[in-house]
Formats: structure tokens, sequence, C-alpha cells
């Protein structure tokens, strides 16, 4: 009972809710570890819900975005396994030249816009991370995307990258909230923003 109910999530109209709602909460536990491991670091902070709020908002909205991505990306270039292994190749560097800075790009503006960033300032904030943010990418995302694309059946795909995420969500949230310049308090940690 439990398999089948199991197996239901990832099948018909609960994939694309299964994958959003997995997207958003694995964004935001990646958020809480790397609040935990500041808070070692500087133990007067707290654990700020809010912030975690906005990243599960934000990875809410990715789920169905790396839904139909990947549901078009099979489409276009249907194949799996290691005799495939070409195709493959093709869907990782299509996945890493379009769906890479796109979703970067998409997580600095809306979690900018969640914070009360204005669009300049959410920009601004995109154009001094991503390189950094698309370099990290180029080195975890490549190998993660093969074994995905060759091995991993289509309805399973966004939860394996979720899995994978759950590490990559980790350094995007290090990205985004630390500090800009030295002594400069990283963004959303200010005492009196704590659980905003």
């Amino acid at each position: 009972m439990l398999l089948r109910s199991w197996r239901s999530l990832f099948s018909g109209r609960l994939l694309l809710l299964t994958n959003t709602v997995s997207c958003g909460g694995l964004l935001a536990a990646g958020d809480v570890l790397q609040q935990e491991w500041h808070r070692r670091k500087h133990p007067q902070s707290q654990l700020q819900l809010g912030r975690t709020g906005r990243m599960f908002v934000v990875g809410c909205s990715l789920g169905p975005l790396m839904h139909y991505w990947y549901l078009w990306l099979d489409w276009a270039l249907p194949a799996r396994g290691v005799r495939c292994l070409r195709t493959g190749i093709k869907k990782v560097l299509i996945d890493q030249l379009v769906a890479s800075p796109t979703m970067g790009a998409w997580y600095f503006m809306a979690i900018g816009t969640l914070e009360g960033q204005s669009l300049q300032e959410s920009w601004d904030e995109l154009k001094e991370k991503f390189w950094e943010m698309y370099k990290a990418d180029w080195s975890v995302w490549p190998a993660a995307q093969i074994l995905n694309f060759l091995f991993v059946p289509p309805p399973f795909r966004v939860a394996y990258v979720n899995v994978v995420t759950l590490g990559w969500d980790t350094y995007l949230s290090y990205l985004k909230y630390r500090p800009r310049s030295p002594g400069q308090e990283p963004p959303g940690q200010s005492q009196s923003s704590a659980g905003a």
C-alpha cells in the first residue's frame, strides 16, 4: 500500500506537484543547513525562518520550470541508457547553456524581489555573483546530469536533481547571503530581521 502511494507521487498529475514541493523543500533545507553552518561560526545569530520561507517559495517556483524543462528535453532528444551517450552529452550541454543560467538568474531575481530589493538591486547582485555561481555549476552539474540522462527514468529526473541539489542549494544560500565586502553584514543576517 505504502509503495503504491509512493509510486503515485511520480506519475500523472501528482508528478508536477511532487517536483514542485520537493524543489521548494530542498531549497529551504539547503538554506537551513547553510544557516546552521553560519551559526556555528557566529553563535549569536539566529535561525531566520522568513529567509527559509522565501527560499521555499522560490524553490516551488523553480519546480514547474524544471518539470517542464525535463519533459521538453526528453521530447526533443529522446534516449536513455549507456548506448545513448552522445544524446546524453547533448542534453547536458543544452542544460548547462540554457537551463543553468536561466534558473540561476531566476533564483537571484526572485529571492531579491521577495526580500524587497528593487529589480535593479537584484540585477546588480546577479551580475556580481553570476560568474562565480556559473563556474561552480559547471564543476557539479555535468557529471550529475550525465548520470541523470543516462540512467534515471524520466519521472524521477527532477527528484534525482533535487537530491543532488541539497548540496547545491546550501552553496546557493551561502553565495546569496555572504557579506559583499569585509565587515558588511550578510543580506538577511541582521538581528532585526531574525525570523522575518
